[in-house]
């Protein structure tokens, strides 16, 4: 039965106020009446984003409670905030029918419709839960928010409460996931990435394709990924959703709500290092990440303490840069448009990115998968000295800000935006910094130039190679390690807090053996006075890379999240008035 031929009005009760109830095509309505028939105010409601309906009188807030009544249902459904934001809540509303017969006429036809729109919602899903990230408290927000959505829903859930790092990722990639709709985290922007590297790790074992080979296209990812924020940034959920919120996430899960997003493979030489989704940064990002490792007995202030602290060091590095860039007439970085739900620029790339195959999470051919060098285009270098070289898939906006480093990148369009930073005066560059937090444009400026690529490379002058003083390390960490791709998964790939953590100690160790025999010198204020590093190290979604030769790939569209996008708050009032052509996708009832 298709949803349009569904037809269903009534006159309920609310309260103590009576409504006109209608259900047609993509929406269930109800408008307030008065004592002539006139109409008033209307709430409608997408069908898509009804939570669930129960008979009789159903709370679940703050506990559960059901009140069988012969004449009540109760609507559950997707409440939008009146101030805007992106925050969603869970919508109530209780009905009362004329008679037992037509209430059971509408539970049963509302239900028939969420069975025949909403076929592709979850409904058992694999959860992992970080009880060390943030503030400590995932545990909690998962069991007093989320659990009762999900059961409103009738989503099942296996839980897991990790006790080691990569324990997620090595979960999913050796567990048998027969019978889950998709796999959720419950932590920071850490347990995201042990979820994203396990999933893009089991997809590309199974469809038998090397990881390491960057001139393979993955194969994209059927496994959905929902992020539950409970860690320090969670700038993923920020720029995917716009709004750090568990509530609000949990109801884009229940919803089913899918959004296509791109993903960075970093390599070195022949080997994949990692993944990243929001920032893989040289100089001035890597450098406070790496501070900011050294002093993680501050929480979350550690990482204002070591901006400012390697601010006032005033470093630039020396590098050379190359980039594949994308034709400007398909998208630009400072074209000013923004990455919201339904975005054109996303939805027109599915048909650039996957030519050969009906949607882009169907399976292909690997011969039609490779990239060929011929269609590539020329790679542009760039040599200079430079504070910071940042590549991101996303705008990585966060609620510090809210634009992010690139406000016009794009979740789903298959490239990365590369912000090149050139060496300035420290004033130069803190305002590079201060406008990231306020709406002016921070490319606007003689010392920054930004490029939309679709993969990098980044290497070191000749005449730096002397003054490499990590050549040592990397070759004593890689050793035995290119021969065997599986061996890099367990050490050098390991993207937990402990893996910055005894990179950083290993290379304060091996400076620590070469210093003996050398005249001390002391100073007062530490890094800021000592002689700078020949080499920074690469920030990769909040974790330190061994190697600062890498090469860099954009994945269009390799995985799905549970999420939409951020929704357009003015724009989303165009259906108010009551058009049917949005399909459930507009903003119809707020707070």
């Amino acid at each position: 039965m298709e949803i349009e031929s569904v037809r269903v009005e009534s006159s309920v009760w609310v309260g103590n106020k009576r409504y006109r109830a209608l259900l047609s095509g993509w929406y269930f309505s109800w408008t307030e009446l008065d004592k002539k028939n006139r109409e008033k105010k209307t709430i409608s409601v997408p069908i898509g984003e009804v939570v669930a309906v129960a008979e009789g009188r159903v709370e679940i807030q703050p506990q559960k409670r059901v009140e069988d009544t012969d004449r009540d249902f109760t609507l559950f459904y997707v409440k939008r905030s009146s101030g805007g934001g992106g925050t969603w809540s869970l919508g109530r509303t209780q009905f009362c029918c004329p008679s037992r017969d037509l209430r059971d006429q509408w539970v049963a036809q509302l239900k028939t419709a969420l069975k025949t729109h909403c076929s592709s919602r979850p409904h058992r899903l694999l959860v992992f839960i970080n009880p060390y990230g943030g503030k400590k408290n995932g545990k909690q927000i998962y069991q007093s928010l989320v659990v009762p959505l999900f059961e409103l829903a009738g989503i099942s859930s296996h839980v897991v409460v990790t006790e080691r790092a990569n324990q997620a990722r090595d979960h999913i990639l050796k567990k048998d996931l027969t019978g889950f709709d998709g796999v959720i985290c419950v932590g920071g922007d850490g347990m995201f990435s042990e979820l994203l590297h396990g999933v893009i790790g089991r997809t590309q074992q199974e469809a038998g394709i090397s990881e390491h080979d960057p001139t393979v296209m993955l194969q994209p990812c059927d496994l959905h990924i929902g992020i539950i924020p409970a860690g320090s940034t969670d700038c993923v959920c920020f720029a995917t959703v716009g709004v750090n919120d568990p509530v609000t996430s949990a109801l884009h899960i229940i919803i089913g709500d899918s959004q296509p997003l791109d993903v960075c493979s970093v390599h070195h030489q022949s080997t994949l290092v990692r993944y990243s989704v929001s920032l893989v940064g040289y100089g001035f990002y890597g450098d406070v990440l790496a501070e900011s490792e050294r002093h993680r007995w501050m929480g979350p202030l550690r990482y204002d303490y070591s901006g400012c602290l390697v601010y006032l060091c005033n470093r630039s590095y020396r590098g050379i840069v190359q980039y594949l860039p994308v034709d400007p007439q398909i998208s630009s970085p400072r074209d000013n448009t923004r990455c919201l739900s339904g975005c054109r620029v996303c939805s027109e790339s599915t048909e650039r990115l996957f030519p050969h195959s009906d949607s882009c999470s169907s399976l292909y051919s690997r011969q039609l998968s490779q990239y060929s060098s011929e269609s590539e285009g020329e790679w542009i270098s760039v040599e200079g000295r430079f504070r910071c070289v940042s590549l991101t898939c996303m705008s990585s906006s966060c609620p510090r800000s809210p634009k992010g480093l690139s406000p016009s990148a794009h979740l789903a369009d298959g490239t990365g935006d590369l912000i090149l930073v050139r060496d300035t005066n420290p004033l130069g560059f803190l305002k590079y910094l201060h406008r990231h937090t306020t709406t002016q444009d921070q490319f606007d400026l003689p010392f920054v130039e930004v490029h939309r690529v679709k993969a990098v490379r980044f290497s070191l002058p000749p005449e730096e190679g002397d003054d490499y003083e990590d050549e040592e390390r990397e070759q004593s960490i890689s050793e035995g390690v290119l021969e065997d791709p599986e061996k890099l998964r367990e050490s050098d790939t390991e993207f937990s807090k402990d893996g910055s953590q005894q990179y950083l100690a290993e290379r304060q160790k091996e400076q620590e053996m070469k210093a003996k025999g050398k005249k001390k010198r002391e100073f007062l204020c530490g890094p800021c006075c000592s002689k700078p590093p020949a080499v920074s190290v690469w920030n990769c979604d909040g974790e330190v890379l061994p190697y600062t030769e890498i090469s860099c790939r954009v994945r269009g569209q390799l995985v799905r999240l549970f999420a939409r996008g951020i929704e357009d708050d003015g724009g989303s009032q165009k259906c108010r008035e009551g058009s049917r052509n949005c399909k459930g996708r507009c903003v119809l009832h707020t707070q």
